[in-house]
């Protein structure tokens, strides 16, 4: 009897040394997809960061629990998960580019709204204010401080000029963004200047 205990308990520790043994032996696999998720994620961050920051959340949330698991030394829960993490990863950069083109066409369209449109309207507004400034147009002029008209235009051209400019150094989102700002400033001043926008432009 006691001799089948004596071996029961070397059995039970065979068995113990086994697992540890093998769970020991997964730890350098584990470590390896680690590092392998901690690359891919930091290659892919900024990009990530800017055009899908959820989804680079959710990653990073993914890696710091296989860390965790990884220091309570389970090793074989860190080799079985790390996969699908990794491809999650592998996915980031992908994901972002496909983000960026479709933001990047979206700015480019906008961009070429306002550029076929802006000029137009600020060329209607110097002829207004053109106009405006004849003596023979004195009466519709009443009420409208032309010196702030040619102002305001002056600031709209100087901030146009800075719009090409962004989008000639390839900064569309600053581009466009720059444009807006002109196209609501040129909007407020035409309604000063009593002039409707929609109307064609006159030639000089």
């Amino acid at each position: 009897m006691q001799l089948s205990k004596r071996i029961g308990r070397l059995v039970l520790a065979s068995v113990a040394a086994i697992a540890l043994a093998a769970c020991a032996g997964q730890k350098v696999p584990a470590e390896r997809l680690i590092a392998a998720i901690q690359s891919t994620v930091t290659a892919a961050s900024d990009e990530a960061k800017k055009y899908i920051p959820d989804r680079l959340m959710a990653v990073q949330f993914k890696l710091n629990q296989l860390k965790a698991t990884f220091d309570k030394k389970d090793y074989a829960a860190v080799v079985a998960a790390a996969p699908a993490v990794l491809d999650a990863a592998q996915s980031l950069a992908t994901d972002a580019a496909s983000k960026k083109d479709a933001v990047l066409k979206a700015l480019n369209d906008k961009w070429t709204a306002l550029a076929g449109s802006v000029p137009g309207y600020m060329t209607s507004i110097q002829n207004r204010i053109d106009a405006l400034s004849k003596r023979s147009n004195k009466k519709a002029a009443a009420g409208i401080d032309l010196d702030a008209a040619r102002s305001a235009a002056s600031d709209a051209g100087a901030l146009w000029s800075k719009a090409q400019a962004a989008f000639a150094g390839g900064n569309l989102e600053e581009a466009v963004n720059t444009a807006q700002s002109v196209r609501a400033k040129v909007e407020a001043l035409a309604a000063t200047l009593k002039l409707d926008l929609s109307a064609p432009v006159a030639k000089s």
